[in-house]
């Protein structure tokens, strides 16, 4: 296939300080490097890690300006000079992880999200809400053709996320899995996954319109925060004992102490919502006694973002998404910060 026109400007959403102004405008289209792909951008995800990135207020430092957005599902259009594998037109993700070293010990045991020198897309580097971005080749998704980029985007951040974290849980087909936070963009997907995967699902949230939600894509029980006495009681009394591991996606401290109550013994607590900050206590020697394992799960690798990307492909998982304009995007951001989202929003860079 021919290489495509590619113009000189493009629309992007872009802020020059951290909680600044989000202003919709025209920039440069980026030159790939040689070891970059040059992706147009059609769908970009909006992740709660994008208000963190806009208000700066995780303990790594974002660059200024920045073009937000790390959910980017589009047409590659350019190919730097080192670049092999791929070719114009295929369709590709802008994922979290833009790049890494690939030389470190982490990428060397395939951790590559924990390279000490990972590039960030929508945080290091330049993001998915613009028409045009740059990823690295090693590490942008490969996204089968044909597929609905729309409804694939969320996939790149929140179903690999969950994914792994699943993964991490080390669970069993029939062991339950409690996902605190399971109505958002992130808990929405882990509900899904955890079902395809063969797991029983307590969904923690709040609200009627949330327990609705939650239950039509397969959770088996709900767990209403704002009605129960006592969650951690109504969690063990669901489960016949406790949930033998546990997915936080919430962004509550209270949330996250709280499943180390109800979690049973030799379970697994998995953390992945990351409010600022935020701190989780467990007494010692409860831990000890019951054994139970807190473990943190960041994104996922290679391998497991194609496994993600497959559940998707082979139509186990919905994404229940809204569309919006890029213009619209500072809204979001909007309703991210009043806690008012329900499922995932995507916005249209042609718009």
């Amino acid at each position: 296939m021919s290489a495509p026109q590619i113009p000189k400007t493009q629309k992007a959403v872009v802020f020059e300080t951290n909680g600044g102004p989000l202003e919709y405008k025209d920039i440069p289209v980026p030159t790939p490097k040689p070891n970059e792909l040059l992706i147009h951008v059609k769908y970009s995800g909006v992740c709660h890690t994008d208000l963190h990135a806009w208000k700066g207020d995780w303990p790594l430092a974002t660059k200024l300006p920045l073009v937000g957005g790390h959910e980017g599902a589009g047409v590659v259009v350019g190919l730097g000079s080192n670049v092999q594998g791929w070719k114009i037109g295929d369709y590709a993700g802008i994922k979290w992880l833009n790049g890494s070293c690939m030389n470190c010990e982490q990428c060397q045991h395939t951790n590559e999200s924990n390279c000490a020198e990972a590039d960030l897309s929508g945080y290091t580097h330049d993001g998915s809400f613009q028409e045009y971005a740059t990823a690295d080749a090693v590490q942008a998704a490969r996204i089968a053709p044909g597929t609905d980029l729309a409804e694939a985007a969320p996939i790149l951040c929140a179903g690999i996320t969950v994914y792994k974290a699943l993964k991490t849980a080390n669970l069993s087909a029939g062991e339950w899995v409690a996902i605190s936070g399971a109505a958002g963009g992130l808990g929405s997907l882990a509900i899904q996954y955890a079902k395809a995967m063969g797991y029983r699902v307590v969904a923690i949230d709040g609200g009627d319109e949330k327990a609705v939600f939650a239950k039509s894509l397969g959770a088996e029980v709900f767990i209403d925060f704002t009605k129960s006495k006592d969650i951690v009681a109504d969690v063990k009394a669901a489960t016949n004992g406790g949930a033998h591991g546990v997915i936080n996606v919430s962004v509550s401290e209270k949330a996250m102490d709280q499943s180390v109550e109800y979690v049973r013994s030799c379970g697994t607590v998995v953390l992945v919502g990351l409010p600022a900050g935020a701190k989780i206590s467990a007494p010692v020697f409860d831990a000890v006694v019951r054994s139970v394992s807190i473990r943190g799960s960041y994104v996922g690798n290679r391998a497991d973002s194609a496994e993600a990307l497959d559940f998707f492909s082979r139509g186990l998982i919905k994404c229940p998404i809204k569309i919006v304009g890029l213009s619209e995007l500072p809204s979001i951001y909007d309703l991210m910060q009043q806690g008012k989202i329900l499922g995932r929003y995507v916005v249209d860079t042609s718009k």
